[in-house]
């Protein structure tokens, strides 16, 4: 049965605080009422809960926004510790940004506690096509950390944009398209110009092509989120910045690699010589050793067939 190089921000606007030893989530105020949780840039494991990903606070009159709600039930919890820590305002609502793990695993310890639950369709559809396939790689890293976690999915969805309300802050949700997994939406706060990317955005580390082994609609959805001109942006991983990071860590990276794949295939390559870019400008990015290889083999095992 399955058991249920940081980057330091300068400006002022965004203050990272002291990692906090009740929740091992690091909380990066964004602006007066907005805060990123940052997790661990390496893997998932034992100790982070699965919560190797950036969370969203937003903090209202009426109660919390969450972006994510952590990759198990303990995550989740380990999530609310970290809000308690900011607000005495309880969660809710919550917003599922994508089909990863981390994103919506938690959702059964803010639905017991009133929070409502949105996403977008598609990515419910993702959650409930790899539940199983996800309790079960959890189940062998997480073990007994596993325990209490249960699939509960989204209350509301939505095809393309829906708005919310709540207290005195309107926020919008976007879906453009399959990115890192097929599912994944952006939030816009049009007020303070800051927009919650989900997975759309990896910064510090090095993404993978992901679930969906779309970047060539990644690459569009990232340029149709960056039209919105946002100031800030919280990633689904790594820390709340301005842009700029954001088209150096993912964009330049996914376009980076799919001209090279492209190369290759007009060559006549094969996988080995996919694996053997040079990819060693993007050294600086956390999971490098991890990832480069196995990223290149991804890139080239989609574009053979685009």
């Amino acid at each position: 049965m399955i058991r249920v190089y940081k980057f330091f921000i300068t400006i002022l606007s965004l203050v990272s605080l002291p990692v906090l030893a009740l929740t091992s989530l690091e909380i990066q105020k964004v602006s007066h009422n907005v805060y990123a949780l940052v997790g661990e840039l390496d893997q998932r494991s034992k100790d982070n809960l699965a919560n190797n990903a950036t969370f969203g606070v937003i903090v209202t009159s009426e109660g919390v926004i969450l972006i994510d709600s952590g990759g198990s039930y303990l995550g989740a919890r380990q999530i609310d510790q970290a809000i308690q820590k900011i607000t005495d305002q309880p969660v809710k609502i919550v917003i599922n940004s994508g089909g990863q793990d981390h994103k919506w695993l938690g959702n059964g310890y803010f639905k017991a506690k009133g929070a409502n639950i949105i996403s977008s369709s598609q990515a419910v559809a993702d959650h409930k096509k790899r539940t199983a396939s996800q309790l079960n790689t959890l189940d062998r890293l997480l073990g007994e950390k596993l325990d209490g976690t249960n699939p509960v999915y989204a209350d509301k969805t939505f095809e393309n944009m829906m708005e919310v309300k709540l207290g005195e802050e309107k926020i919008e949700l976007y879906y453009a398209g399959a990115a890192h997994t097929i599912g994944d939406l952006f939030v816009w706060m049009s007020g303070q110009k800051i927009i919650f990317s989900g997975d759309i955005v990896f910064t510090e580390r090095m993404l993978g092509p992901g679930p969906a082994q779309d970047t060539a609609s990644w690459m569009h959805v990232f340029e149709v989120m960056m039209s919105y001109k946002p100031e800030i942006v919280v990633p689904g991983h790594g820390h709340a910045g301005h842009t700029e990071r954001a088209w150096a860590d993912t964009y330049n990276y996914i376009k980076y690699m799919r001209e090279e794949v492209s190369k290759v295939l007009e060559q006549d390559g094969d996988m080995q010589d996919a694996i053997n870019i040079d990819q060693s400008r993007f050294k600086y990015l956390k999971v490098y050793d991890q990832m480069a290889r196995r990223g290149a083999q991804s890139f080239f095992s989609h574009m053979e067939f685009e």
